[in-house]
């Protein structure tokens, strides 16, 4: 939850100065830039930050069989990279779209050597989710001082671009530092890299199909349209991840421990954990979907300012892919990747990849920022699809014990209790803040009121943990 609150509260206090310094323009172009060099950074990790986890969280109990795994999982990790920044070096020199801004995209570039180093993988097979809170923490904190420090004008969109990998990726350096108190740092041999090809291959194609999908909406905006038209995009998809990292919180933990249960054979736990993860993303999705449709318009203004209206009714229409992405990352990385079924995550993200080009390619040059929304859209819906037939037992089971009628219900009261204040015309920041108490407390209320189970949990082990504190 804290590292959650964190990676939505450095957009939330930089994003409202940033893009009123830099406009539409300069936040265009950071967000271009990034787009083009996540391929580069996809290509680098090759599909093992989901597949080193896995690995490692498989033999997280054996020392030297850690250490192994790690060495060589690193090893790889650093060869792809170096071949990665080769290729994207050549295409700094001869793409004429990109010489422009070449100091942007070399900055923004270091995000590939400092993922390499960091290993974040083993430290999330491990569990170490305090060492990466506080961590994160102290980065974030950095950045937000060095981006009111250095961001003073439109053309300091590169040392923003900068700041950004700072705050995302600098603190790894640290995480390279401290890895010997988890594996041995000295060689222990027996190394054999071939054993993880094929894994890794198909977490890569699975990681190059995502990939299209998430950023070639920003990709093709940019070759398509504008600057001014990502910059728009940028600013709905920005908020749409704030969001996405809130729904995820809960799936971001639970791969390692899947993973250690289908080892040991501890079905029965990894049943129960995932179906409660799947309702916890009905009760948290449902509720931030349907607000920011009815506020998209204050939480934009708030956060960006009147010169971004054009970015309104491409978060409207994006806002339906928090319940899609919440559930497939449950589905495809916390139940299908643990039980060894990767290749059908990979056909999902395909299937959706497919439909995400055809559709941007059709609706950009229309609709522009809103036909993107709606191919991203209509991707996350294609994946879910295509998830929950693979998984439709396990699925079917888990969907069944969601208690959809209370979750309506409580939706409906707390829409009820806060569209009045769109009538008050109060701004953008006392309309938000009015609106989100009445709608969440309203929510909450109505859930609990009618006992709902997860509700009730959660709301009783907070309880139980203020009162033990007391």
């Amino acid at each position: 939850m804290i590292l959650t609150m964190s990676q939505f509260l450095f957009p939330l206090i930089t994003f409202p100065y940033v893009s009123r310094i830099l406009l539409p323009v300069g936040t265009g172009k950071v967000s271009f830039a990034t787009s083009v060099i996540s391929y580069f950074l996809m290509f680098a990790q090759l599909g093992i930050p989901t597949y080193g986890i896995r690995a490692c969280a498989k033999v997280r109990d054996n020392r030297l069989e850690l250490t192994r795994t790690a060495h060589e999982l690193l090893a790889l990790n650093i060869l792809t990279s170096v071949i990665s920044y080769i290729a994207l070096f050549f295409v700094l020199q001869y793409v004429d779209r990109l010489q422009e801004d070449k100091m942007l995209y070399v900055v923004i570039s270091f995000s590939i050597f400092l993922n390499a180093i960091g290993m974040e993988w083993l430290y999330k097979a491990l569990e170490q989710y305090t060492y990466i809170t506080v961590r994160s923490l102290v980065f974030k904190a950095v950045s937000v001082v060095s981006m009111f420090l250095l961001v003073h004008n439109q053309e300091d969109y590169v040392i923003y671009g900068g700041i950004t990998i700072l705050a995302s990726s600098a603190s790894n350096v640290f995480n390279f530092i401290n890895v010997h108190k988890y594996i041995d740092m000295k060689p222990v041999g027996g190394y054999s890299i071939k054993r993880h090809w094929k894994p890794v291959l198909i977490f890569f194609a699975m990681s190059c199909a995502t990939t299209i999908y998430t950023h070639l909406d920003t990709v093709m905006l940019g070759f398509m349209a504008s600057d001014i038209d990502v910059g728009y995009y940028n600013a709905a998809v920005r908020i749409k991840s704030i969001l996405v990292s809130i729904v995820t919180s809960l799936g971001a933990v639970l791969l390692p421990r899947a993973s250690y249960y289908v080892q040991n054979g501890q079905m029965e736990e990894f049943h129960k954990i995932t179906k409660k993860a799947i309702n916890f993303i009905f009760l948290v999705s449902i509720p931030l979907m349907l607000y920011f449709v009815f506020f998209a318009q204050e939480g934009i203004y708030f956060l960006s300012g009147e010169a971004y209206t054009g970015s309104i009714l491409p978060m409207q229409i994006i806002m339906p892919t928090l319940l899609f992405i919440g559930l497939t990352n449950i589905m495809g990385i916390q139940m299908l990747v643990p039980l060894g079924q990767e290749k059908k995550v990979l056909y999902s993200v395909i299937a959706g990849a497919v439909v995400d080009v055809i559709l941007n390619a059709l609706l950009i040059p229309r609709f522009v920022s809103a036909g993107a929304a709606i191919g991203t859209v209509a991707a996350e819906i294609v994946v879910f699809v295509t998830q929950y037939i693979a998984l439709h037992e396990e699925a079917q089971e888990a969907f069944q014990s969601i208690r959809f009628g209370k979750i309506a219900l409580a939706v409906v009261v707390g829409s009820v209790s806060s569209l009045w204040v769109k009538l008050l015309n109060m701004g953008s920041f006392m309309s938000l803040v009015l609106s989100a108490v009445l709608f969440f407390g309203c929510y909450g209320v109505v859930l609990l009121a009618t006992r709902e189970p997860l509700a009730v949990e959660i709301s009783s082990q907070m309880l139980k943990k203020v009162l033990k504190k007391n």
